[in-house]
């Protein structure tokens, strides 16, 4: 299956250094009960975003210009910890979040974000220290993240490279998810199961 594909993505950076914070912040129970995934954009941080009254709350960073219009988030340490809700990736990509920057992240949500056509960015301390002072400034929020090339590109020219496994970041290029990247191999994969029912015809 396809996804957006990834290759070179140039928008505004949200500072969100809190460590820890878990999926049941990113997206609550209560926007878990529906059967599709439509709506999830709203219940993104929804307790950190709105007002008990339900509206937004301007102390809360997304919804300040210009990071109202994100397509990045710096993220503190073990983002994404808590519980293995994939539901926390729909939203945040129907946010139009395309890529977390941060130092680590928890292992289920690293990999539902794989899956789902986020790229995860891991730097050390200081450079994400660098980068989330230079964002929480609205004149230096604006980056760009080169997937082909493998950096990030501050304001003022400066470039921070960072790894990606190289299978990841052919799926990300291309827009594929786990199934798209399967397929790319269908015709291996035909050659095998051809070849394992000649070997063993009581299969077939």
């Amino acid at each position: 299956m396809s996804m957006e594909p990834f290759k070179y993505v140039e928008g505004f950076a949200a500072p969100m250094l809190a460590a820890n914070v878990d999926t049941d912040v990113i997206m609550p129970k209560q926007f878990l009960k529906g059967i599709d995934r439509s709506g999830l954009d709203r219940g993104v941080f929804f307790d950190l975003r709105f007002l008990p009254d339900g509206t937004p709350n301007p102390d809360f960073v997304l919804n300040q210009d210009p990071w109202n219009n994100a397509k990045f988030l710096v993220v503190g340490p073990n983002f994404g910890c808590g519980s293995s809700r994939e539901h926390a990736v729909w939203g945040l990509k129907q946010l139009g979040v395309r890529a977390l920057i941060g130092t680590t992240f928890a292992g289920i949500f690293y990999d539902n974000c794989q899956r789902n056509g986020v790229l995860t960015i891991q730097l050390s301390p200081a450079e994400l220290k660098e980068i989330g002072q230079l964002v929480s400034q609205s004149r230096s929020a604006c980056i760009a993240v080169d997937l082909e090339a493998q950096h990030i590109l501050l304001v003022g020219g400066r470039a921070i490279p960072f790894n990606i496994d190289s299978l990841r970041k052919e799926a990300l290029i291309l827009g594929l998810d786990a199934i798209g990247t399967t397929l790319q191999r269908q015709d291996q994969i035909r050659e095998f199961e051809s070849l394992h029912l000649e070997s063993n015809p009581w299969l077939a």
